[in-house]
């Protein structure tokens, strides 16, 4: 949600920020614009649309200069417009902004400005923060880090801010508060991003700027400071992420590359982790708490979108495994609400980023009230990874994809992990029962390449479903959070209505919906519920309802009512979010092509929600 890009050096800034900018995209966004630097002069070139529309309006124009400023908007306060897009201006046209957040208190802070004489050109929140850093400046006759530090002090909300100022043209000033900010270190230069991505190219040598920092950056070096004037000492970290992370390597989309990538990032979210011929796991980062593991009252999880979905399915595999008790919270219901929180619970967090929003925030109030934290994340170094106590990496790789896909199995292959570690410190699953199930995970991987293999059946049904308006995914048990993940995923990219449903309750409400050639797509695969899906099978067929079967290879007995199947290979049930997950994938993302969407970065949504 929002991107930043910020250069400054010996080399031209426009091509190095409108590159990072590109790289930026997969975060969702509305416009783009950037600010270019010279004594006395700042240039701001800003759109609506997308980086190549402002790269086209920027073609004849003049782009020199070796500090800058970039951003992709995702609007909050203000339609997607010209106007509204960033880099935003003071009133004196001395300073430029790029932020991303949201500025709570921003409607007060406005009226004052007013009262002085401010005048604005935009419906943003951002505008009114470079007005008040623009007061402050003339009032205190002070430096650019000077007004930005005390203007912070007057702010509500979250931040991450890069301004300049074309009198101090051979600068940066940037601070953070709730939203990511990373600084790569180069030879005589520094890029500033939202995340690594615009900067890896560049540099592997990070610092990654903490809440209520401030930093001021020249070619000659960087300052850090705290907005209470606390001197830091900044610490620099070493980027494991690769630049061919970040290309589409011969694939059409971003999402169908990380579809395919699952196999191998499956294996590496195992690798070190797993000795099935021992019957062990070792999971490093939690292993300090191994007693708190074992004396939990219960575990709550807390997560937003797709990792809620992977949330339920780490209920179903801890409770089963492990016998604690859990529970599964939208993040953003959590933080609302007074939750009863004990010492003795355990709270964990998932999260793709590690940067969500509400997810952090009710962090924070599980922390305040003694639980112990964990964190489930893919980016190390993130705010919740550096926010918990301990916590578990998934190792999925940069997911350039809006609609999660590969950060999904990773996290779900990590929850796997820790049922069974958890179960393993309790003394839960004999031996000889461990190494059977850490056997068989040690085999998904090459059942999620043949899982792959269901792409041809997939693009042949979507070119059946592609003009549906509305569809229904059921599920039993484990079955469950998998059918709310496929309609999530269908619903995310090509647009149609869908819903997920305990297979159980179609009765009490959704089988309503169903008449002729209504599709429902359901987790038919082997379990003890077999016969129940089957049942319910035959119910949508009674109202000629269409089938499309996620069934077990060989089975029989679906493919007898169903009007298409998909076949996955056979595996414990404890497996399946892992196999099934793939096909609903292919099928939403085929569905979507066919419709003319944009499957890399569908409307209205971002990567990374990084505010409420």
């Amino acid at each position: 949600m929002c991107g930043i890009v910020g250069y400054v050096g010996p080399k031209q800034a426009w091509p190095i920020i409108i590159k990072g900018l590109k790289r930026l995209e997969y975060r969702g966004y509305d416009s783009a614009g950037i600010a270019l630097v010279k004594p006395h002069e700042i240039k701001t070139l800003k759109k609506a649309g997308k980086v190549s529309v402002l790269e086209a309006y920027a073609a004849d124009k003049d782009l020199s200069g070796t500090v800058g400023i970039g951003h992709t908007r995702w609007a909050t306060h203000g339609e997607p417009s010209d106007r509204n897009a960033h880099p935003h201006s003071s009133g004196n046209q001395r300073l430029a902004i790029v932020h991303n957040g949201i500025i709570e208190n921003y409607a007060i802070l406005k009226e004052t400005l007013i009262s002085n004489g401010h005048v604005f050109k935009s419906d943003t929140d951002t505008e009114v923060l470079i007005h008040l850093i623009e007061e402050i400046q003339k009032e205190e006759q002070c430096d650019l880090t000077e007004a930005v530090r005390l203007a912070l002090t007057q702010v509500i909300g979250a931040y991450a801010i890069v301004i300049v100022d074309k009198e101090q043209p051979d600068q940066l000033v940037a601070a953070r508060k709730g939203s990511p900010l990373v600084i790569g270190v180069g030879e005589n230069e520094y890029i500033i991003g939202s995340d690594a991505s615009p900067i890896i190219e560049y540099t592997q040598n990070i610092i990654y700027l903490k809440d209520l920092e401030i930093a001021t950056i020249t070619i000659r070096g960087i300052e850090i400071r705290t907005v209470q004037n606390e001197i830091q000492t900044p610490s620099i970290h070493k980027l494991e992420l690769k630049l061919e992370m970040l290309e589409k390597g011969g694939y059409e989309h971003f999402m169908l590359k990380e579809i395919h990538e699952q196999a191998f990032t499956v294996r590496d979210c195992m690798r070190g982790r797993i000795y099935p011929n021992e019957g062990k796991i070792q999971l490093g980062g939690l292993k300090d708490f191994d007693e708190k593991l074992k004396t939990a009252n219960r575990i709550i999880i807390i997560a937003c979108g797709t990792s809620w979905h992977a949330g339920l399915v780490g209920e179903y595999l801890i409770e089963e495994y492990a016998r604690i008790p859990v529970e599964v919270e939208y993040a953003s219901e959590f933080r609302y609400r007074n939750p009863i929180i004990s010492e003795n619970d355990i709270v964990m967090a998932i999260s793709q980023s590690g940067e969500t929003a509400d997810t952090l925030a009710a962090l924070e109030i599980a922390k305040e009230r003694g639980a112990t934290i964990f964190g489930i994340c893919n980016v190390a170094g993130s705010s919740i990874t550096r926010f918990t106590d301990a916590g578990v990496y998934t190792h999925a790789g940069p997911e350039i994809g809006v609609a999660s896909t590969k950060a999904f199995t990773a996290q779900v292959t990590v929850l796997t992990l820790i049922a069974f570690y958890i179960a393993q410190l309790k003394e839960k699953i004999k031996p000889d029962a461990m190494k059977v199930l850490l056997t068989e995970l040690d085999s998904i991987p090459d059942l999620i390449k043949e899982c792959l293999k269901t792409e041809e059946a997939t693009k042949y049904i979507a070119q059946d479903i592609k003009d549906i308006n509305n569809s229904l995914y059921l599920g039993r048990g484990i079955g469950f959070p998998i059918a709310l993940e496929g309609a999530l995923k269908l619903k995310e990219i090509s647009y149609i209505h869908a819903e997920g449903y305990p297979a159980a309750e179609m009765k009490h409400g959704p089988i309503a919906l169903i008449d002729e050639g209504f599709p429902v797509i359901v987790i038919a695969t082997k379990s003890s519920s077999y016969e129940k899906v089957v049942s319910n099978i035959q119910e949508v067929k009674a109202r000629k309802g269409k089938v499309i079967a996620i069934v077990t290879k060989g089975d029989v007995d679906v493919r007898k009512s169903a009007d298409f199947v998909i076949e996955i290979p056979d595996a414990d049930d404890t497996f399946l979010p892992l196999l099934a997950t793939i096909p609903l994938q292919l099928l939403a993302y085929h569905v979507a092509l066919l419709r003319g969407c944009n499957v890399d970065q569908p409307r209205n949504l971002a990567k990374s929600v990084t505010v409420e």
